[in-house]
């Protein structure tokens, strides 16, 4: 081979191996998604604080105490829709059913405190309406009591490498969290260190898939922002809680080795397949065009 096809090679193998390594270290981004926000109350706020937090997804805000929208409303509008409450109240049964034939559709349905106040196993002090047949979908029951008003801190060191725990070290309560008991067959990928009113593990992030359905439940008040002092009552991945979850419903709750990997792993840079191949390419052209020069 002539020096300046060599050359031509060599040069060739240059950028197709930049090219591939480029390609190969750009992080997949999360699927934007729409997000409806129900609740009775601190529905605008916690979609204000989201649209701030969390630009990935775009959220709207759903008063469920002035009006309950449509299921074809729903599926017209959003890919994964959360629910909770501040307060029980009359509407949480027919909320509930919506919310259920919305998940048995194909879209995840993400619940956060305090939807176990009105949970039908939930205290009778708490006069609960039940949330009728999300109830059948959801991941955990109420441990008899609820959210505990009592601190409530993630446990990292048992916490399954998932979509949903991806880039989360620490999580804290300091009321607004806990009070549940997972369901048999139920996934928890994360329990928080203190147990629950029964003296079991209390789940902290849960999911449950039946047929179609997708339930994931955090068991802490989204609207925290909105009510509680940050660093006081509450601090940690509040956010990327929040975000993984919206993240994994919007992947219809497929969880990929990439989705739990932590931000901080993205700064080392990995290659591809081919971008291996392409540098195999590029190390043996390198050593013809040596070879060749040392024949000369």
């Amino acid at each position: 081979m002539k020096p300046r096809h060599l050359r031509a090679v060599f040069t060739r193998a240059v950028y197709a191996a930049v090219a591939a390594a480029g390609i190969a270290t750009v992080a997949t981004p999360a699927t934007a998604a729409r997000i409806g926000i129900l609740s009775n109350r601190f529905a605008t706020e916690t979609a204000a604080d989201f649209n701030s937090r969390i630009p990935a997804h775009s959220f709207t805000a759903i008063n469920t105490a002035a009006s309950i929208p449509t299921l074809q409303t729903l599926t017209d509008a959003y890919d994964v829709i959360l629910v909770f409450e501040d307060q029980t109240y009359g509407n949480s049964t027919a909320v509930g059913n919506t919310a259920a034939a919305f998940a048995t559709s194909g879209r995840a349905v993400v619940i956060g405190a305090f939807y176990d106040q009105d949970r039908s196993d939930g205290p009778a002090a708490n006069a609960p309406h039940g949330w009728g047949a999300l109830e059948t979908l959801d991941p955990n029951t109420t441990d008899g009591a609820g959210t505990p008003y009592a601190p409530r801190t993630l446990d990292t060191s048992t916490m399954v490498r998932h979509a949903l725990t991806g880039g989360v070290t620490a999580l804290y309560s300091a009321k607004f969290a806990g009070g549940n008991a997972a369901k048999p067959g139920t996934n928890v990928v994360a329990w928080w260190r203190q147990a629950n009113a029964r003296g079991q593990p209390d789940p902290a992030i849960a999911f449950r898939i039946t047929g179609a359905a997708c339930v994931v439940q955090v068991a802490m008040a989204p609207n925290y922002p909105a009510t509680g002092v940050v660093g006081t009552d509450y601090s940690g991945d509040f956010h990327r809680v929040w975000q993984n979850a919206f993240d994994f419903g919007a992947n219809k709750c497929v969880s990929t080795t990439r989705d739990s990997e932590t931000p901080g792993a993205e700064a080392i840079p990995t290659l591809s397949q081919w971008g291996l191949v392409l540098t195999m390419l590029l190390v043996g052209a390198v050593g013809a065009l040596q070879r060749r020069r040392r024949v000369r």
